[in-house]
């Protein structure tokens, strides 16, 4: 069978996109799924998406995410974005669209290759004095470092990963973070599921401009993050119960269309 697929990526966070409406591929082929995700026996990528029809009339479709290891995983905010670019290419969706993902219903807004996602609302930030942990549609332990270039990121990151403190929910993702100023938090990511740095991170991002304004180290509730794959912005509004209408915006490109023999 020739399988048909795209690749997108949001500020080097890439991943294999199919067009699942008619479901010709399994969700239950991790095999498959980790060998597409594979960059040397397959297309490459930090994840899997596959688009299909939603379950809600008021959506326009529904995303299903796989961690590069093939398993089913926790939101992915760069993955989000990506989706709605690859329903707009489609012609699925216009300037706006509705899906439903794993962590409940988003929406979000498209123009000219800018992407903004609206993520969940965040009611809880465990504020510890070595670090911050919070859920942003997936987990998040956020970390402040004085030289964030300089951090053994997969190795500390898988370090605290599978660390006693998160072992019985399945693991973390783990960010490094340097404060450039009141504006603008230097990133760097260690994914679960990938179990290595990747180039961006959305659902991390999100986390870090957060967990920032709730220590105190920032006041804009409007961040600019820098990750190896470029930049990012997150806003959010602050409630008395918590962060809402927490958006997540930057580019999200089409890299290339192609076929696979599976």
């Amino acid at each position: 069978m020739n399988l048909e697929l795209y690749k997108y990526q949001g500020t080097g966070n890439d991943f294999v996109m199919i067009d699942n409406r008619e479901l010709k591929v399994s969700k239950n082929n991790t095999k498959l799924i980790k060998r597409l995700c594979d960059r040397r026996f397959g297309v490459g990528g930090d994840g899997l998406i596959l688009l299909e029809k939603p379950d809600v009339a008021t959506d326009d479709f529904k995303m299903v995410y796989f961690n590069a290891d093939g398993n089913p995983s926790s939101m992915c905010g760069n993955g989000g974005r990506c989706l709605v670019a690859f329903a707009n290419y489609l012609g699925i969706v216009e300037k706006t669209a509705r899906f439903t993902a794993i962590d409940g219903p988003h929406e979000a807004r498209i123009k000219e290759g800018i992407v903004s996602l609206k993520m969940q609302n965040v009611t809880d930030v465990n504020l510890q004095e070595e670090y911050s942990f919070l859920d942003t549609g997936s987990p998040h332990h956020v970390i402040f470092v004085e030289n964030v270039q300089s951090e053994n990121v997969q190795q500390k990151g898988s370090e605290i990963r599978y660390s006693e403190l998160y072992r019985e929910n399945n693991g973390t993702n783990v960010n490094f973070v340097q404060q450039m100023n009141n504006e603008v938090l230097k990133v760097r990511t260690y994914e679960r599921g990938v179990e290595d740095e990747t180039y961006s991170c959305g659902t991390g991002v999100t986390a870090v401009a957060i967990a920032a304004y709730q220590t105190g180290k920032i006041q804009n509730k409007e961040v600019k993050l820098e990750t190896p794959g470029g930049s990012l912005e997150v806003r959010f509004e602050k409630t008395d119960s918590g962060f809402e209408n927490i958006w997540l915006t930057g580019p999200a490109v089409q890299v290339f269309k192609g076929e696979i023999v599976c």
